[in-house]
Order: structure tokens, then C-alpha cells, then sequence
């Protein structure tokens, strides 16, 4: 199907009517009428108790470090060349530029360019860059180290990961292409490390990651004879002959049978970016956990960090042979309710911010929130190591830098510019947020579960999968505050993506989670949750983050009269269910405040549910039937008239409704509940889009590898037309436990998807 012809199908397509509104009689029993509005007028909504923060805020905040800079195209690492005053940073597709160090320089030099071969359709495979080092003694001989991805031997089978030498001359400094002189590679996989520095030694460190999709697949993380898994120590500077590197004669394990020389520590995952502290010389990184934690470790001669065996402090796979050396504890880690995908930072040593002199700097891809962590000591008694949230943001936080002066710096992947901590301006005194969900101002009463005057009820095209749960959703705007239609764009190139509406400041989301338990019987009905999404406006412009939303979870009471903000780290509850006669315990998941921000993610425009196409339908106003879209815009709540009537606007289809074709149905369902990650910028760390408004070749789905492990499917590709059973899409919606997917916010398999989903494979043509 051609993607015009797939919008136009999702534009007029017809729709019920979901979460327990009726179209066929009004709550009196009298059939509901249809008219052009569901409401006549607006009503403003003044009681709003939401403002500022359950906790104090950070005490630092973030400013673009050189605001008047071009933007870099997904930028995966930054580093500064000694003896310069020049900073490189290398875009993921294959380019490297340099720029002078001064707040407003306006302009990037090409320093290096990959230019690969072309696939079988005569297009260029782009290369990818990971890492880039430049030589202590970059003055003299202008070594820069690359860690890339060669041409693919195949596409979509990069042979391996590559670290090369080049040089570079000229002012403003160039690379030629030609003066690569391959240092090493290891097989790609999962995990393919990447990062790399010169240590104060004048020996270079390079990791390389598990190669592994999945649980360490390769049983890799403790073998000595691998070099996936490790951190490597290798002098480059005075190879033998014939070879391009040597072993440092003091290495851990020069001297143990079968090791490889090049180890200098092992046990690691994905440590995405590691540091040397300038001053003690100390290594540090960030280590990307599996299932539940985030590490930060310091890095020693012949160091054993764990994995597999252990994540962190936790045992993952206890049964598995461990290495010759004693497993070692982070100094900090991080539950995923806080961090998803840890980014290793620097230990301050600038100026700037001469309160962090000395403390351990690092942030979170996923969430945006930044630390810091410091060994603390009393007279003659250790304190031991102590961590502290400095800044929360929106940014997608990929690498850190510092400059020659120690200054620090971090790159946003997604907005694809620079940013540094300032200290933030002196909170204003406020009232204290609301601890009730009766306190929030968003209720006329909790216990009859009616909502303030103002307070708009709404329904979606295409729900989320809530693990059985039914939802009551409302629109909160404040005031005469308005709404800019599909005023959000940010951020782009992303194929596929649709805009996304500009809410004024103030604006709440809620939605209401209630669980039959007794399935079946809706008078068994009992709320569990309401979450409350919180919208800031921050000056600027999409670009700099102007837009911070917050999730809070409020917890219902047993006598369903209140809820009660839970705290920031989420929780679990144990639910009895009645299910065909039988009790069932189910294990349900309050999230935690970071877990909200994995799926109202930048890239999705944060709002998933209050959108275009999934507000583009019809609604039962308590008796009066209209399309959302026209109400809204008939009360004047957009800012300006909709381009056009909502038929012509683009709409997903309801992936219940039986009457619709199945490749419609499951396309939708992928789109609501999996494409606010597996989006570009989304998170997911995936190459493939599940958007519904791309043709499924663009996807980048159809019989292509996954890269995070088969599971044990003979055959697997992401999806195979035809073949359900070697689709791993279809696998991981159907598991529970390690590897499903979602792998948050669900713990119970959504078995009508997974129905769904199989036969849209199915009836696919075999190829």
C-alpha cells in the first residue's frame, strides 16, 4: 500500500466510540443526538492547584553552551584536540567537525567525511561513528582515533567495528580519508561499546560492548578470551613490526592462559562513555544495565564489573562461570524507575561552577535528569559515596565533554546542539503541591469521580494497552488558555512523525485507571490510579526544550473516596481478579515519575492521546454525539481555526473495530502502543519506525534482523510475511518477563494484539 493511499484510508476511515461511551442511548436511555458541537460554550477552569513541584528543584538548570551554532545531525560524541582551542564533535552518519571554543561562534568546519559504497539500488551506505580521540600529542602529529562501522559486507550486516588512526592538518583542520591506518575491529552485535580515550598514561582505552542483543547471549561478559565485554588497554604508539598496536607489558592479564592481552578490565555491558579524572587519573563510566539498574563505576587494573552473572549489586544470571578476578560494586547505581540508559560523564575540574569541583558529573539518555556523586570523608572516617540530582531536562543526553580548561559540556542527540549546568535562579515561594488528588483542584469530587467545571472529557481512536484496565480521560486547560493545532513539529527530519499541539502553560492530562475484579462484570469496577500529566512552558523555542512535562501518580483509596500522590519511584500492587471462576493475582505497576517520561517522549510531541489523529472521532457528551475536533475548535479552545474540516484531517482507526481490514487494525495498534519509542528520537534503540503513517517498507521491519537477539527463533526477523511464528515483533508482544515488549507499564499480554498482530503477518504474501 502507498503511503498516499494508506492516509487517505486513515483519514476516512469510520470509527466507534471506546472507554465505555455509548452511541446508541444517552445516560436518561434516550438515544443520544447528533450535532456539530458536543458542548455549546466553554467553561473556563479556574481551580487549578497544580504549580511547581512535589519536591524541591534542582539546584541547576541548562543553557546552550553555544547558542549561536548550527545544529549537528544526531551527534554521538565530543571531545576537545590538545594544544587548540578547538572542539570536535562526530555526527552518528559518518561526519566530524571541528569549531573554535568561544560562546559565539556561529560556525562548524568539515573536519572528516566517511563517504561509503553504494547498495545494490546505487544509493550510499552511510557509515557510523562512535567515538572519536584525539592523540596527547595532537600538536605534534595530528593523530585523531575514530571508532566507526565500516561498508557493510552486506546491507544491513555491518561486518564489524572498526577503530582507525588519521591525520590531520591544516587550519582549519582537515582529515584526508586516506590516511587511515586500521588499528583493530571486533564483530558487531547488540552492543558495540565504542568509546575511547587516552589515558594519562599515554595508553589508549577502547571499549567494546557485549555484541550481544540481549542477557549477554554470548555468555561473553566473564570469557578472558574475548575481547566483547571489555575495556582494552593498548599502546599505540610503538607497535611491533607488522602490527599496529602493542601490549602494555603491565596488563592484567598478559601472563593468564587464553586471555587476551589487550584486557585491561572486563564484565561490562555497554559502558557508554567512560572518563579520566584529570587530576588522580581515576577512570570512571557509565554502565548500561538490562532489566532494573544503571551503574557508575570507577575503572581498575583487571577490574571484574559483573556482567553477566551480576547487574550491579543484583545477580542476573548467578549460574553462569565467573571470571578469575572478584566481581567489584558500583560506586552508585539507579533503579530504572530513575535512569533507562546511563550516560558516563566527567569529574568537574573548570571554574565555572567551582561548587562541583571534584564531583563525578553524569546523566540519563532516556529521562534527562543529570547527577552528581562524590566520595565524602569526615576527619578520619569515609562517608563513603554520595549522589545528588543536579538539573532535570528534556534532552536526549548522548555524551559528555570537557574542554582544555575543564569546563563541561553535554550534546543533545536529538536537538543535535551543546549545553551546559548553570546554577538555577532562586525558586519563588509557592503553595505546597497537592498531595490529594482532592487537593489538585482537578476534581469537584473525588469520591463521585466528578471532574472540575472546565474539565473536558475525551475518548481516543486507538488505547493504549493497560494490562486490563479501563480509562476515564480529561483535558484540563487553564483559564482562556488556548491551544496551537499541530503547532509542534520539533523534532525533524523524522519520517513519519505527526505534529503535535502546543498547549498553553498550566495544562493537566488526566486519566483515570479503574480494574474489573471480576473480569467481565463492569460493576466490579474499581479505580486504582489517576495520572496527572503536567505541562510547563519554559522560554525559547521547541529546539531549546520549551516544553517540560511532569507525570504524577495518584493512588486510590480502598474506600474509593481519594488518592494519594505515591512517591517518585513508582510502585507494584498485587491485584486479586475473578477470572472464569477462578482467582488470579495479577502484579500491577504504578510508574515512577521517570517511567512516564519513556513514553510522552519528545519525539511523539509528549501528548499522546490529547492529538489529531487520536482525537479525530466522535464523542458521546452526555447524551449529545459530535466529533471532538469540531467541539473544541467550536468553543473556542484552538488559537486558530482548524485548516480544514476534521474529515479531511488524518485519523487512526479503531483496532477493534472487526469491520476494518487487519493490516489497518494492527498497524493502529503498533502506532498507539509501541511508536512513541520506535519513532526516530524516540528511544527505542531499535533502527525501524512503527509509525501507521508510513508504507511498511519504510518501516524498516520487513525481514530485517533483530538486533537485540532471536530468542530462540529459528530464523527470526523483525517480520517475516507469512511467518508469525519467526517474526520477533509479534514474539516479544506475546512474552512476559525478560525481553517483552512493552518493557514498561505492561506485565499482562494483551492477547486480542497478539491475535491481531498475527494474522495481519499471516495473510501477508510469503516472499
Amino acid at each position: 500500500m502507498s503511503r498516499s493511499t494508506l492516509l487517505t484510508v486513515l483519514f476516512t476511515t469510520s470509527l466507534l466510540v471506546l472507554g465505555g461511551w455509548s452511541l446508541t442511548a444517552g445516560g436518561d436511555g434516550k438515544k443520544p443526538l447528533r450535532k456539530q458541537s458536543g458542548l455549546e460554550k466553554r467553561v473556563p477552569w479556574t481551580t487549578s492547584k497544580m504549580v511547581g513541584f512535589p519536591e524541591p528543584p534542582p539546584p541547576y538548570t541548562t543553557e546552550p553552551a553555544f547558542p549561536k551554532l548550527p545544529k549537528f545531525e544526531e551527534p554521538l560524541d565530543m571531545t576537545y584536540a590538545p594544544g587548540t582551542n578547538r572542539l570536535f564533535i562526530a555526527e552518528r552518519w559518518g561526519k566530524i567537525y571541528s569549531f573554535v571554543n568561544i560562546k559565539n561562534v556561529d560556525k562548524a568546519n568539515l573536519a572528516l567525511e566517511f563517504k561509503g559504497a553504494k547498495d545494490s539500488k546505487g544509493q550510499p551506505m552511510r557509515q557510523v561513528i562512535y567515538a572519536i580521540a584525539f592523540h596527547p600529542k595532537f600538536k605534534d602529529n595530528g593523530y585523531m582515533y575514530v571508532t566507526w562501522v565500516p561498508n557493510p559486507e552486506k546491507e544491513g550486516l555491518p561486518r564489524g567495528t572498526r577503530v582507525s588512526r588519521f591525520t590531520v592538518k591544516g587550519a582549519p583542520p582537515v582529515a584526508d580519508p586516506n590516511s587511515e591506518k586500521f588499528i583493530m575491529e571486533w564483530p558487531n552485535g547488540g552492543h558495540n561499546g565504542g568509546g575511547l580515550k587516552f589515558g594519562p598514561d599515554g595508553f589508549l582505552y577502547i571499549v567494546t560492548g557485549d555484541g550481544s542483543g540481549i542477557a549477554d547471549e554470548r555468555v561473553i561478559g566473564q570469557d578472558l578470551s574475548s575481547i566483547l565485554a571489555k575495556m582494552l588497554r593498548i599502546d599505540v604508539d610503538n607497535p611491533p613490526p607488522g602490527k599496529a598496536y602493542a601490549i602494555p607489558k603491565d596488563n592484567p592479564f598478559v601472563n593468564t592462559k587464553d586471555a587476551r592481552p589487550e584486557i585491561w578490565a572486563y564484565g561490562l555491558r555497554q559502558l557508554w562513555r567512560f572518563s579520566f579524572d584529570r587530576k588522580t587519573g581515576q577512570c570512571w563510566g557509565g554502565e548500561v544495565g538490562q532489566d532494573l539498574w544503571e551503574m557508575v563505576y570507577k575503572i581498575e587494573k583487571g577490574g571484574n564489573y559483573g556482567w553477566s552473572v551480576m547487574e550491579g549489586n543484583h545477580t542476573f544470571r548467578p549460574e553462569r562461570k565467573k571470571g578469575p578476578t572478584p566481581i567489584l560494586k558500583p560506586v552508585i547505581e539507579h533503579s530504572h524507575s530513575d535512569f533507562r540508559s546511563i550516560t558516563g560523564g566527567f569529574v568537574y575540574h573548570g571554574k565555572h561552577l567551582p561548587e562541583l569541583q571534584g564531583h563525578y558529573i553524569y546523566g540519563d539518555f532516556d529521562t534527562g535528569r543529570i547527577w552528581r556523586v562524590r566520595r565524602y570523608e569526615h576527619k578520619f572516617e569515609v562517608w563513603d559515596y554520595l549522589n545528588f540530582e543536579l538539573a532535570r531536562t528534556t534532552y536526549r543526553i548522548i555524551t559528555w565533554a570537557e574542554d582544555a580548561e575543564g569546563e563541561l559540556y553535554f550534546v543533545d542527540f536529538t536537538g543535535g546542539r551543546i549545553h551546559q549546568l548553570v546554577k538555577a535562579p532562586q525558586a519563588k515561594a509557592q503553595a505546597p503541591f497537592p498531595k490529594k488528588l482532592s487537593e489538585t483542584g482537578v476534581f469537584a469530587s473525588t469520591k463521585d469521580h466528578k471532574v472540575a467545571p472546565g474539565l473536558i472529557p475525551y475518548t481516543v481512536n486507538s488505547q493504549l494497552w493497560g494490562d486490563h484496565a479501563v480509562k476515564d480521560r480529561y483535558l484540563g486547560i487553564p483559564g482562556e488558555g488556548q491551544i496551537g493545532f499541530d503547532e509542534i513539529t520539533y523534532p525533524q527530519p523524522s519520517p513519519g512523525s505527526t505534529p503535535g499541539w502546543r498547549f498553553p502553560d498550566g495544562t493537566v492530562l488526566v486519566k483515570t485507571f479503574s480494574m474489573e475484579m471480576e473480569r467481565g462484570n463492569p460493576l466490579s469496577r474499581k479505580r486504582l490510579e489517576t495520572r496527572l500529566l503536567h505541562f510547563q512552558q519554559f522560554p525559547g523555542t521547541q529546539e531549546y526544550g520549551d516544553q517540560y512535562w511532569r507525570g504524577y501518580t495518584y493512588v486510590w483509596n480502598d474506600e474509593q473516596t481519594d488518592a494519594f500522590l505515591l512517591d517518585e519511584k513508582g510502585a507494584d500492587r498485587l491485584l486479586k481478579i475473578k477470572v472464569g471462576g477462578q482467582v488470579v493475582e495479577q502484579n500491577y505497576r504504578f510508574p515512577s515519575r521517570a517511567e512516564c517520561t519513556l513514553c510522552h517522549t519528545n519525539a511523539a510531541k509528549f501528548a499522546l492521546g490529547a492529538s489529531t489523529m487520536q482525537m479525530n472521532r466522535d464523542h458521546d457528551y452526555g447524551g449529545v454525539i459530535a466529533n471532538q475536533l469540531a467541539t473544541l475548535e467550536h468553543i473556542g479552545l484552538f488559537s486558530k481555526p482548524l485548516p480544514m474540516p476534521p474529515g479531511q484531517l488524518p485519523k487512526l482507526p479503531d483496532f477493534h473495530d472487526n469491520s476494518l481490514p487487519v493490516e489497518q487494525r494492527a498497524r493502529s495498534y503498533l502506532h498507539s502502543n509501541c511508536a512513541h519509542c520506535h519513532i526516530k528520537w524516540g528511544g527505542g534503540n531499535a533502527e525501524f519506525k512503527l509509525m501507521a503513517t508510513l508504507p511498511l517498507k519504510e518501516m524498516g521491519i520487513v525481514n530485517v534482523p533483530p538486533a537485540h537477539g532471536n530468542f530462540g527463533v529459528k530464523d527470526a526477523k523483525l517480520l517475516v510475511p507469512g511467518y508469525p511464528e519467526k517474526s520477533i515483533v509479534l514474539h516479544r508482544m506475546a512474552m512476559t518477563g525478560l525481553g517483552r515488549m512493552p518493557h514498561i507499564s505492561s506485565r499482562v499480554v494483551d492477547d486480542l494484539a497478539v491475535r491481531l498482530v498475527r494474522d495481519w503477518i499471516k495473510e501477508m504474501p510469503k516472499e
